[in-house]
């Protein structure tokens, strides 16, 4: 009875282990809004403040800096090129108006992807520290990334307003459009963190791969307008149905494609995790590399 009973405790306890570590994972990418969260903020108004460390304006040119964007590609693609938005897809707005949307879009996907492969070799110092929670670093950069979406956003109202007199009450719905584009940010940020220690390389690869993301995207183009044989390939781009849909509620006051983005945010999801898990199986050899 006695030896039997150890068994049963032993099972239990290897249960009680098991359950505990599938919750650790399930909440372990969310640890940055959780246990962290304090670390986190404070790491991401550092990302934000250092930006601007030094520059006369500051945090202006978080505004400063979308417009001089906006002039270089509408000067570059709308003079030089004669690049025009098909009136029955821009809804009778600017060409400039419509690019914009693509490039905050986009801005905010380069500033994660960009980043993602010297989150960890640009911070020995962190890895060195046993105690400190490395997998916030995506968060870090991520958030930093928002701010800077949020800022082109408010540009962007600006400017409509501006131009057009007023901005539609779907305008407001933009941030929901974003939702899978974090979670898959975020676990590329995990998958090429880690992929940068190892290989490092990896950081001359990901510009290239930012500006195919851009120009193989609804971005510049509207993609009806494409040969199928193309269109096939710019539905494949992640970014491609958030600039639809973006442009959907920031320009067309129409509602966005729920069910879409909740598949969307879902499939999001699961990679995120997978991103996560890949980042956790590999950080215990990070110090010895490093």
């Amino acid at each position: 009875m006695t030896f039997s009973g150890k068994k049963m405790t032993t099972h239990a306890s290897s249960a009680l282990a098991e359950k505990i570590a599938a919750v650790g994972f399930l909440t372990g990418p969310f640890n940055a809004l959780g246990r962290y969260r304090s670390l986190t903020i404070e790491l991401s108004k550092r990302e934000i403040l250092g930006r601007y460390r030094g520059a006369s304006f500051g945090l202006l040119w978080s505004l400063i800096s979308p417009f001089l964007m906006l002039m270089v590609y509408t000067f570059a693609f709308g003079s030089v090129m004669k690049a025009r938005w098909p009136q029955a897809a821009g809804g009778g707005h600017s060409f400039a108006i419509i690019l914009f949307v693509g490039l905050i879009v986009h801005g905010f996907f380069s500033e994660c992807f960009t980043r993602a492969p010297t989150l960890i070799t640009g911070n020995v110092s962190y890895v060195k520290r046993v105690v400190f929670p490395l997998d916030i670093l995506p968060w870090q950069v991520m958030l930093s990334a928002l701010f800077h979406a949020g800022m082109n956003l408010v540009v962007f109202a600006l400017l409509v307003m501006t131009i057009e007199g007023s901005v539609g009450w779907t305008f407001f719905l933009t941030p929901f459009v974003f939702v899978p584009l974090i979670f898959i940010s975020l676990g590329l940020s995990w998958i090429f963190s880690a992929l940068g220690v190892y290989l490092r390389d990896i950081s001359q690869v990901t510009g290239v791969l930012s500006t195919a993301t851009l120009f193989m995207s609804s971005a510049l183009v509207p993609v009806k307008t494409l040969p199928a044989n193309y269109q096939a390939i710019f539905a494949l781009n992640p970014l491609t149905f958030i600039i639809d849909q973006a442009r959907a509620v920031m320009l067309s006051n129409q509602m966005p494609d729920w069910l879409g983005l909740f598949r969307y945010s879902i499939g999001g999801l699961l990679f995120m995790y997978v991103g996560y898990l890949l980042f956790s199986a590999t950080r215990k050899g990070f110090a010895d590399v490093l």
